[in-house]
């Protein structure tokens, strides 16, 4: 049996007071911080490790921390970030997490990551502002009846984590109507965030996102990037990009993130810090996987010999990803019998359709180029991320 990697990063709520503190000892890792803190123009040192729990759960200073600390620890992990392609995978993070894992994939850089993630955090706590507005985990019940309960009060599935773990959001007066009557089996436990995230409310973020995220510069990902929005693997640096600013206003599919990581055949993940909280879930959702969360510096061996178990060499770096399509999902691929005749394809053309057990996603040469081989056959069963047809850019150097 094959090996693979996934490594996630979490989203607000995992940080805790002090977290920071024996990273920080690291003088190569302090330095790192600070010139990321800088970039974010907040003392995220100080917040990490002096500043109390109601003082980081602002998600102005929580957003920014969370991003910052995964990104260095990944250096810590692989401080040749070229070794990390040849193990991983794919990546994927739980809402703010997934800043952090598109600079992992190299998507991003630090710096931009930086950038939005502090731009983000400030335009999500301006749109809490509006409204009062929460967030409500609920946890156990019947799934049917937990939605049905939703809807009922007009409230949104803003994070569904999996069996037995969904995230309520919506006005404090609808939560409130909900803990009055509860679906049946169920317990409800109130969040400390500033407002009803990855919903509605959000637009106004998103707008702004959006505009700031039309000046960055992207690439296509170096290793599989596994989207909240509906568990697909994205491999187009601008859609990622798209994915991830529309994501502030739209409901975190975890439960589908797990289930692209189960179709990967996924034997271990790995938790960048502050790691506990996705985990855990993985331990109840994916049976068998086995997972490890880094949470300290003291754990850094461990952690690179357990990349190193469940590491084997990615089928997307065996060639530039700028001149592959592939697969988003796994399902059946069907050719289109244009594309499959043709020797040049421009932009945008279709080359077939992938039917999966939920849908078939049309899938299309995003840069166009010349056709140098078809690496499936129509009919072939795909997994996600695999490579279908390597195209060679017209004007460019193979």
């Amino acid at each position: 049996m094959e090996n693979v990697l996934v490594i996630v990063a979490p989203g607000q709520g995992a940080q805790t007071p002090g977290f920071l503190k024996p990273w920080l000892e690291d003088p190569t890792f302090a330095s790192r911080f600070a010139w990321l803190s800088t970039v974010a123009d907040l003392d995220l040192a100080h917040y990490g490790t002096e500043a109390d729990a109601d003082t980081i759960r602002d998600t102005r200073i929580a957003q920014p921390l969370l991003v910052a600390t995964g990104l260095i620890a990944a250096l810590e992990l692989f401080p040749h970030p070229t070794d990390a392609f040849g193990k991983v995978g794919a990546v994927a993070g739980h809402s703010v997490g997934e800043l952090t894992a598109a600079a992992g994939a190299r998507v991003i850089t630090a710096e931009q990551a930086m950038v939005l993630v502090r731009e983000r955090g400030n335009a999500m706590a301006t749109a809490a502002a509006v409204t009062p507005t929460g967030m409500t985990a609920i946890l156990g019940g019947d799934r049917d009846e937990v939605m049905a309960a939703l809807a009922e009060h007009g409230l949104t599935a803003a994070n569904d984590n999996g069996p037995g773990q969904i995230v309520a959001a919506g006005t404090l007066e609808q939560l409130e109507a909900l803990a009055a009557n509860p679906p049946a089996k169920a317990r409800l436990m109130p969040l400390s965030v500033a407002g009803a995230f990855h919903t509605e409310h959000m637009a106004p973020a998103v707008g702004h996102l959006g505009t700031l995220a039309r000046s960055v510069s992207v690439h296509d990902p170096r290793t599989r990037v596994i989207s909240n929005r509906d568990g697909n693997v994205i491999h187009e640096g601008p859609e990622v990009l798209r994915r991830i600013v529309g994501q502030i206003a739209s409901p975190v599919r975890w439960d589908l993130c797990m289930e692209t990581m189960e179709d990967l055949g996924v034997t271990g993940i790995l938790e960048m810090p502050p790691a506990g909280t996705l985990t855990g879930i993985a331990k109840r959702a994916l049976k068998g996987v086995e997972t490890f969360a880094f949470k300290g510096p003291e754990q850094i061996e461990d952690a690179r010999a357990f990349c190193d178990k469940h590491g084997e060499t990615s089928e997307m770096d065996s060639s530039p990803t700028w001149r592959m399509v592939v697969s988003p999902v796994k399902g059946t691929f069907h050719m289109s019998s244009e594309a499959a005749a043709a020797d040049v394809l421009p932009a945008g053309a279709p080359i077939g359709e992938v039917a999966s057990s939920r849908d078939r996603i049309s899938i299309t040469a995003a840069h166009g180029g010349q056709v140098v081989e078809w690496l499936v056959e129509d009919g072939d069963l795909v997994s996600p991320g695999q490579p279908l047809i390597r195209l060679h850019p017209e004007g460019g150097a193979a």
